[in-house]
């Protein structure tokens, strides 16, 4: 029996409270820690800044900074995973485990390693370059043989991709030990060390790319329906499918140069909202990116007490989250094939 979606009022309502949710998100990364801040303290902090306060101070140079970041890439993730669910209609899809973040974050590591990048403008390229060229290969070996593309064989081409740049970049981390910190900052993700000042200006592109991925949800929804009839109704499909592989490996790629390879956070979101929302791209993409900011956020406050006084990376903390429920719908296409 078909389980009925909410009315248009009732998303609506799921959607302000979703958004309620976020900010306490937010208030509690930037009030949580090693050192406790006060929510009052917080709130003053962002209309009264004294920078006499010590809770001011840390709340703007350290707590303010990893939110934003957690809440940009969170968001930019479940949307990429969104729209890889859609585009590629597998509901194992993710950045992460088509091999897209692994990816980005070889080629990250390895420019830094041997040619010094350290600007964050320039990793946002690097990054775009090795999840275009990682996305491209999984599609590539996902399609070989005469019948074409299928969902095993693109879950099965994107594990391949993904252990091989990882075993890339274990390789760089072998010979360049010098820069171990940050090469396992990229490997493991963190939210943390990025300054305010560097992270602003990746923000309007990240905002663009869901702002986007939002207005083409019509568009999206008609694809649903299969390319035939999408093309029946006047949809240039081509051209729909390169914009959304366009934005998967742009919010992709961002997200790897802001926090490094943090993984299913692409894949937990959208299966979360669509229970509540259903298909529509108009609902599921905007829910799905403050679901996804929250619990990274929330994952970013866990992480501080897990082993405190010393930090988890945040890409433990969503792994323990997603592989899980990464094994539950495996076996869940399993039983249905």
């Amino acid at each position: 029996m078909l389980i009925p979606y909410p009315s248009t009022s009732l998303r609506a309502g799921l959607l302000l409270l979703s958004v309620v949710v976020l900010l306490l998100s937010f208030m509690s990364s930037v009030a949580f820690g090693q050192y406790a801040v006060s929510l009052s303290s917080v709130w003053q902090s962002f209309w009264h800044y004294d920078p006499n306060t010590i809770d001011h101070v840390i709340i703007h140079t350290t707590r303010m900074s990893r939110a934003v970041v957690a809440c940009a890439v969170g968001g930019a993730l479940a949307v990429s995973g969104v729209l890889m669910q859609t585009l590629t209609r597998n509901p194992l899809a993710s950045p992460a485990i088509f091999g897209v973040n692994a990816g980005a974050v070889f080629f990250i590591v390895m420019f830094a390693q041997f040619f010094a990048v350290t600007a964050l403008s320039d990793y946002i390229w690097i990054a775009f370059f090795g999840a275009a060229l990682a996305g491209a290969l999984v599609y590539g070996l996902g399609s070989l043989g005469h019948d074409g593309l299928s969902p095993v064989r693109i879950v099965l081409a994107g594990a391949a991709i993904t252990a091989l740049f990882v075993a890339f970049t274990q390789g760089l981390l072998v010979i360049g030990q010098e820069g171990l910190d940050s090469v396992l900052f990229w490997i493991a993700g963190s939210v943390s060390g990025r300054e305010l000042a560097l992270v602003l200006p990746v923000l309007p592109y990240m905002g663009a790319g869901l702002i986007a991925a939002l207005l083409l949800s019509p568009h999206i929804n008609i694809l649903l329906s299969g390319d035939d009839i999408a093309k029946g109704l006047g949809q240039n499909t081509l051209l729909l499918k390169v914009a959304l592989s366009v934005l998967i490996i742009g919010l992709a790629g961002m997200s790897v140069a802001l926090a490094g390879n943090i993984g299913f956070i692409g894949l937990v979101i959208p299966h979360m909202v669509r229970a509540f929302v259903g298909n529509d791209h108009k609902w599921l993409i905007p829910l799905s990116a403050i679901w996804g900011a929250s619990l990274l956020l929330l994952s970013d406050v866990v992480s501080r007490f897990v082993l405190s006084p010393e930090e988890v990376p945040i890409g433990v903390v969503t792994a323990l989250i997603g592989t899980p429920f990464f094994i539950y719908l495996a076996r869940k296409g399993r039983k249905h094939g």
